[in-house]
């Protein structure tokens, strides 16, 4: 089976991009490249050096003394995804957003990144035509193929309007997404205290001074696509592992779910952050094995 990852040119994040490609590998699955251009894709490097990210980190002798840059970036298992994948000719040779057909493909995954330019790829309306003819194209028991969305990703999917239905492919289909509470926690650690100097670094999209609170957050927006607000489903209060999965100082790992939360609704798999990654790609791979045997 064929599974295509579209990237931006620059910015995606590391750990969603390389552990998933990993574990898809590791479980027999094919996977394909895309970019605007069809030239290689680029990590956002801060999440892979953690250089930048101390209040001292953009001073040449001092950047290279990391912090709290060892806390945000990716993992050490991630990084070595990450140079494996830039080995792997699928990845160096990716094709353009305008040569996709989903007749190509058996999956979709859309990873994250809130880097400026993870916009090229946020607001590709080539790429979100693709995630429509997926959800579109349904086979006999009606179902669409497997899509995995994780972080930023979940906005393509979000934005991503049916011509059908006029809404969009995520209307009526549960989902999560980078939530708000995330998201603002990220915002002001860099904005206040860390990379003061780039107070926007960690917000793709900034709320003008009309707009509430978290308005241009992917909580908010996603949720403004679905069917109902209750679609968005997060952690539980009353789960009795909450703050593991939601203070954003765990991540999981291949033997350690449990900070993880990922949601399922058919052939649709979503989750928040690179945190969940390990967990997100193994639920993925289970829809695509079902898939497979209902060949």
């Amino acid at each position: 089976m064929k599974i295509i990852f579209p990237l931006p040119n620059h910015g995606f994040d590391p750990t969603e991009t390389a552990v998933s490609w990993k574990i898809l590998r590791a479980a027999g699955f094919d996977v394909c490249f895309a970019t605007p251009d069809g030239k290689r894709g680029y990590a956002d490097p801060i999440m892979i050096t953690g250089e930048g990210l101390d209040p001292w980190g953009r001073i040449p002798g001092l950047k290279k003394i990391k912090l709290v840059g060892l806390m945000l970036r990716a993992g050490s298992f991630a990084r070595a995804c990450y140079r494996a994948l830039e080995n792997d000719l699928n990845f160096l040779n990716p094709k353009k957003y305008d040569e996709l057909s989903v007749n190509d493909y058996d999956g979709l995954l859309l990873s994250g990144g809130h880097a400026p330019p993870m916009k090229e790829y946020l607001e590709s309306k080539t790429l979100q035509a693709l995630v429509v003819d997926f959800f579109e194209s349904l086979d006999s028991a009606g179902n669409h193929k497997p899509v995995a969305a994780i972080c930023h990703g979940v906005l393509v999917a979000a934005r991503s309007i049916s011509p059908q239905t006029g809404k969009s492919v995520l209307h009526g289909k549960k989902t999560v997404a980078l939530t708000w509470a995330m998201e603002k926690s990220a915002w002001n650690l860099t904005r206040y205290l860390c990379r003061f100097w780039d107070s926007t670094y960690y917000r793709t999209y900034i709320e003008s001074k009309d707009d509430p609170p978290g308005h241009w957050s992917v909580e908010m927006e996603v949720k403004r696509n679905l069917e109902k607000p209750e679609d968005f489903v997060d952690v539980p209060r009353d789960h009795k592992q909450y703050f593991i999965k939601t203070s954003g100082l765990f991540r999981d790992g291949l033997e350690n779910d449990k900070p993880s939360w990922v949601v399922r609704d058919g052939n649709y798999v979503s989750a928040r952050w690179p945190g969940d990654t390990h967990a997100f790609a193994h639920a993925f791979v289970q829809v695509l094995k079902e898939k497979s045997r209902d060949r």
